[in-house]
């Protein structure tokens, strides 16, 4: 047998670059290049690796490890997870940063390698800077934070135990139904220990990624029950663009008439000017999609998860004898709602259902009532994204209606947090299937600039926009460096409304007086009522070496916005919305949403939030 000495760290690096996936007769690197910020629990092993391997793996310098983590992620999402990348850190508090972007891939189901260092295994001296002591056990690192947020977890203590946690590794990466974060903790002494390795190791490996076909039983019983209902609905959920079904979708839907609503994750499953295309579900949803949802007799669930936004915290479908058919790659989603589960690959699934249903068709009345609601939809969002007066500061649903009137098919939106995501759920006209990428399963803060970044280079020519607030920019601005060193021309809108916006409405809505919401001076009484606070994001950005345009009306938003869509470098457009009390303009919610309001309170706001809770969540029901 032909052996090969490395260290560890070289022969992970080795073997990572050496792993392919295979779709359709489409062949991708799976690993293409490895995110990194060095310290001494991974400089001399990984570091040392990477650089002897810098032609075969790629290395991208990062400036936070949750922002790589992310920037990651928006690479997976892009690559419809297909390609992934890998992410390492030092011990200590660079492995702790990557709690919260292992949370974010694996609710999302996205594909990320995480390479944190470790404590030395051999504990040549105990504690070590930054380890973390418990009473009571020896075996505990930072990195044993990262186990609930992984989809497998593993740590190399011996040089020999990487060929089969690597192989492990891989394979949850490559399987649509398990993937996520992965974690390989690496103990700094291991990662620089060598070890004669079998040649087989570093072979090319193409992992096959699978379309199981739905069961044969469980696809008859739901053509069964599309035939026999009279108002049904489909929700188009994240696993349609996972699987690329989006063709299967539309053609389904030009058989059978079906209406097709659409998740945060799931939007752009068809494109909005489809005439069975109803918008976004739920409570950030379209009234048309939403009132579907209330009378529907059955609801075809498709690559979902069926969250509380979705379902509006089980209020939406009221119907009185509605079922579900749950078409999902996964069991464990496929068996909510009560539904009939038919586990499959979700393009596989939507082939077979549309042939098993042969000629079958909703009725011209269903047809023609959502058709009628879907164009009358279509005036509101006209009403909301159209600016009257050119010379005024637009709203925040004007700035999406400046980008609507420039973005072709090419285009990426990316967003994730703050009140932008309601607004687009229900506003945004999607063109192409991975036009709107909005992360909504985990909603976090300071996704949007590192995930521009990860998206863009896995689109290289494409307009990729980061539409960013002013409290998501606070959070996490510092891949705006990461994009000037690598020449991403990444284009951001930031949103200036001093405060946030959307967690004060919420506020507002349960009695909670938009405390603590705004960033303003605070008052004399101890309220933050004063002035806004004299912050410039627009000369931060700049200063990181961004180009930034400042827009002051509706006129200088779209001459910037075009401006910016034509640039080459990283660019950066600055508009200011309004303070945190402004309505934007855009319908409000068309659902509800159960966030507990006080049962006891003494101020009559909370009093009057909690009778309206109560009417609320009477509404609420158990499929069973």
């Amino acid at each position: 047998m032909t052996i090969r000495r490395l260290t560890t760290a070289q022969a992970l690096v080795a073997f990572l670059a050496r792993q392919y996936t295979e779709r359709d007769g489409r062949r991708h690197r799976l690993i293409g290049a490895t995110w990194g910020i060095f310290g001494h629990g991974n400089v001399a092993g990984v570091g040392q690796a990477l650089l002897e391997a810098h032609q075969d793996m790629p290395y991208l310098q990062g400036r936070n490890e949750q922002a790589m983590v992310h920037a990651a992620v928006g690479h997976a999402r892009q690559s419809r997870r297909l390609s992934a990348q890998a992410v390492t850190t030092s011990i200590g508090p660079g492995a702790t940063n990557l709690v919260t972007g292992a949370a974010l891939a694996t609710i999302n189901h996205l594909p990320v390698l995480l390479l944190p260092g470790d404590t030395f295994a051999t504990r040549p001296a105990d504690p070590v800077l930054q380890q973390l002591e418990v009473p009571y056990a020896g075996d505990v690192s930072v990195n044993d934070c990262l186990r609930p947020v992984s989809r497998w977890f593993d740590r190399i203590v011996r040089p020999e135990a990487l060929v089969p946690a690597a192989l492990q590794a891989v394979r949850v990466l490559t399987d649509p139904a398990q993937t996520g974060a992965v974690t390989l903790a690496l103990p700094q002494d291991v990662q620089a220990e060598a070890y004669d390795w079998p040649e087989e190791f570093f072979a090319e490996r193409t992992w096959q990624i699978r379309r199981p076909r739905p069961d044969a039983e469980a696809l008859a019983q739901a053509a069964a029950a599309v035939r026999s209902a009279r108002r049904p609905l489909l929700v188009a959920g994240g696993g349609v663009h996972h699987s690329e079904a989006e063709e299967a979708l539309r053609a389904f839907a030009d058989a059978t008439g079906i209406p097709v609503a659409s998740t945060q994750a799931g939007k752009g499953s068809l494109p909005y000017d489809h005439p069975c295309d109803i918008g976004g579900i739920g409570h950030t949803g379209t009234a048309t999609a939403d009132d579907l949802a209330r009378t529907a007799d059955l609801v075809i669930g498709v690559g979902t998860r069926w969250s509380d936004f979705t379902t509006a915290s089980s209020t939406l479908f009221r119907h009185e004898t509605v079922r579900f058919v749950n078409l999902n790659i996964t069991a464990f989603d496929a068996h909510k709602m009560a539904g009939l589960s038919v586990v499959a690959d979700a393009r596989a699934g939507l082939e077979e259902l549309t042939a098993a249903l042969g000629d079958h068709r909703v009725d011209a009345g269903h047809r023609a009532r959502y058709t009628s609601a879907k164009a009358a939809w279509e005036e509101r969002v006209t009403a909301a994204f159209t600016a009257h007066d050119p010379d005024a500061a637009p709203t925040q649903a004007q700035v999406l209606g400046a980008l609507d009137a420039l973005v072709t098919g090419d285009d990426i939106l990316i967003n994730a947090a703050g009140s932008l995501p309601g607004d687009l759920h229900k506003l945004w006209r999607s063109r192409s299937a991975d036009q709107y990428h909005v992360e909504y399963g985990y909603s976090c803060m300071g996704y949007e600039i590192p995930a521009a970044i990860g998206v863009a280079m896995a689109a290289p020519g494409r307009p990729v926009w980061a539409l960013v607030g002013d409290g998501t920019y606070l959070m996490n601005p510092t891949e705006i460096v990461t994009a000037v060193q690598e020449g991403v021309p990444i284009r951001m809108v930031i949103l200036q409304n001093h405060g946030y916006a959307s967690i004060g409405g919420l506020s507002e809505s349960v009695g909670a007086e938009r405390y603590g919401t705004a960033y303003r001076h605070r008052a004399a009484d101890g309220s933050f009522t004063g002035p806004p606070l004299p912050v410039d994001l627009a000369a931060n950005a700049e200063s990181l070496g961004m180009r930034v345009i400042r827009a002051r009306s509706v006129r200088d938003l779209r001459e910037a916005l075009a401006e910016a869509r034509a640039a080459d470098v990283p660019t950066c457009v600055y508009v200011e919305t309004g303070t945190a009390d402004t309505v934007s303009g855009p319908p409000g919610a068309q659902a509800w949403w159960d966030v507990p309001v006080a049962e006891t309170a003494t101020r009559p706001s909370a009093v009057k939030a909690r009778e309206e809770y109560d009417r609320q969540a009477a509404a609420r029901r158990r499929h069973l």
